[in-house]
């Protein structure tokens, strides 16, 4: 049996601020001080500017010289391009999952829909969103083709923690259950123009839809 590597502290100052940028509780724009979270987290700045630099390489951070640290925000001409990039990345991993493993999509996603169901009923917003974010990585995990995956890796991180700021609207939160329960029974009827245009409905940016709200505006 393998032995676990204890986490670095790096690591964990890594995974505490991923985490708190991700789930909102650290605001798109804010500045960080590596003394204020070396304080809070208790520990040296060291593992502090180490993990900031790989929350950097993650694209969550942005490093400016002698103007500090600032968390990722997206003025809405690049909230639209990396939507439109997540459509076309998506629509390619569908595509491929429809050809070499529908059955294993058809599976996953099912699952993952009674998970949303059973948050929704909990009132369990936090589990809802990552429910939903895990959705989307199950469509590229079932493609078969680990570019896809890597592509959308890239990327993935920021959609969640701008996916997560639907808390704030409640209102989206049923409109986006229908949407993933929509293209689960299509992938699972075998529908690949139902559950390709339910697809585009949910992370397109077409009036009504929560991406259309947030590219009205600058995300910070």
């Amino acid at each position: 049996m393998p032995i676990e590597r204890p986490k670095s502290l790096t690591e964990l100052v890594a995974e505490d601020l991923r985490g708190g940028i991700v789930n909102g509780e650290i605001e798109l724009g804010s500045s960080l001080s590596e003394a204020g979270i070396a304080e809070r987290l208790n520990v040296s700045r060291t593992p502090v500017r180490e993990a900031i630099n790989r929350l950097e390489k993650d694209g969550l951070v942005v490093v400016q010289p002698q103007r500090g640290t600032r968390v990722f925000s997206l003025e809405s001409v690049d909230l639209k391009k990396i939507c439109d990039a997540r459509g076309y990345l998506e629509h390619a991993a569908l595509v491929e999952c429809f050809k070499h493993d529908r059955a294993g999509l058809v599976a996953s996603l099912a699952n993952c829909v009674d998970k949303m169901i059973a948050a929704i009923e909990a009132k369990d917003v936090a589990e809802y969103l990552s429910l939903d974010t895990a959705f989307h990585e199950i469509i590229f995990a079932h493609s078969g083709n680990e570019y896809l995956v890597e592509a959308n890796n890239n990327i993935a991180i920021k959609m969640a923690a701008l996916r997560n700021r639907l808390a704030r609207h409640p209102d989206l939160i049923r409109q986006s259950f229908e949407e993933h329960s929509l293209i689960s029974r299509a992938v699972g009827a075998g529908d690949f123009e139902a559950a390709r245009d339910g697809l585009q409905s949910n992370i397109g940016r077409g009036p009504g839809s929560y991406w259309y709200q947030l590219a009205s505006e600058d995300i910070r």
